[in-house]
């Protein structure tokens, strides 16, 4: 179902703005790409929406069939937004559009970053040409926060333990960041307390050298 205003075109790009096009829906998508959120998580995620127009987006994307409303079981009995099937695909736009941003001129001095950003960061950047030939598993460790990170021809990042991970990295995601960005060093970091390892270290290394920086656009 389109949105309140559409561009009243066939064409497929215009279709998907008239569904994810308005101010903060592609935010929301991004904020839920890891799994489902309550209200008061994606306010923290976007700090600078509005409640009552985080609210209308939410109701938008729930009509255009992007976002699913559920309530979870006891004892959380919480109600959580959470993409659909279709608003998952949104997943390959989103890195896409975050490689082609991350082209851009740097940011202002101040911005930040949403938790949630840091860790989609690692698929914008992750580079399946250097992880031809390498498989791996790891349990990233952020805070109270548990993602399984896993490494097949291309990089899977979703909350959640892993069973038997090759490696375990504790850490929080700013040095993760600095990490695939290798601004800083496994060693670096451990000796400085920001980071741990715990089995496989090698394949944490190798993990941490499959991301690139994007050369920046001329313009």
């Amino acid at each position: 179902m389109p949105t309140k205003r559409t561009y009243q075109e066939a064409c497929g790009i215009p279709r998907a703005l008239d569904r994810v096009g308005e101010r903060w829906s592609l935010m929301i998508a991004r904020e839920l790409m890891l799994g489902p959120k309550r209200f008061t998580d994606l306010r923290t995620g976007l700090p600078h929406v509005g409640p009552d127009v985080l609210s209308q987006r939410l109701r938008d994307l729930e009509e255009s069939g992007v976002v699913n409303r559920r309530k979870l079981p006891p004892p959380a009995a919480s109600q959580v937004y959470e993409l659909t099937d279709w608003g998952r695909e949104l997943e390959q736009v989103l890195i896409a559009l975050g490689r082609w941003g991350a082209r851009a001129p740097a940011a202002p001095d101040g911005c930040g970053m949403s938790f949630d950003a840091h860790l989609l960061s690692l698929m914008t950047l992750f580079d399946s040409e250097l992880a031809q030939g390498f498989e791996t598993a790891l349990e990233l460790r952020l805070g109270e926060e548990r993602f399984r990170a896993v490494v097949a021809t291309h990089l899977t990042l979703e909350r959640g333990e892993v069973d038997q991970p090759d490696a375990v990295v504790t850490t929080d995601h700013e040095t993760l960041l600095a990490l695939a960005h290798r601004r800083i060093g496994l060693d670096e970091a451990e000796a400085a307390g920001v980071a741990t390892v715990e089995g496989d270290r090698e394949a944490a290394e190798r993990f941490f050298g499959l991301f690139t920086l994007p050369a920046p656009a001329l313009v």
